[in-house]
């Protein structure tokens, strides 16, 4: 496990460090996400595939930058999770009448236990992200 003293070049690279860069990177595609629970599906395929691009683009661009442990997992996942709601939204997968759910309940829990859990076995960086 890679330990990083306060301050170190991953901490000050790391957009998820900072709450205020955490709301504005991620945030923002989460309130984007929720305002657009109600929509209707075309409305709603379209707001939660690009934010959810976004946050899984900037989760790896994160882990490029700082070498922060969760967001090499979640990057892919919210990528995966793009697809997944593109799919369902439009029609090519459908998910039955609880799908927009499933896919947000399984976004949320997905996030928190690769987030959690991939930094408690492996550390909060990748080993020789000092930059």
């Amino acid at each position: 496990m890679s330990k990083c003293v306060s301050g170190s070049p991953s901490e000050r690279a790391d957009w998820a460090g900072s709450l205020r860069q955490f709301a504005i990177v991620w945030g923002l595609p989460v309130a984007a996400i929720l305002v657009a629970a109600p929509f209707a599906p075309p409305a709603k395929t379209l707001v939660w595939t690009g934010a959810l691009i976004w946050m899984g683009a900037a989760c790896l661009a994160n882990a490029r930058r700082c070498g922060r442990t969760h967001c090499r997992f979640t990057g892919p996942y919210f990528l995966a999770l793009a697809g997944l709601t593109l799919a369902h939204g439009s029609g090519l997968l459908p998910l039955g009448p609880h799908g927009w759910g499933a896919i947000g309940l399984g976004g949320a829990i997905g996030a928190a236990a690769l987030g959690w859990g991939s930094e408690a076995v492996l550390g909060k960086y990748a080993a020789g992200s000092g930059r």
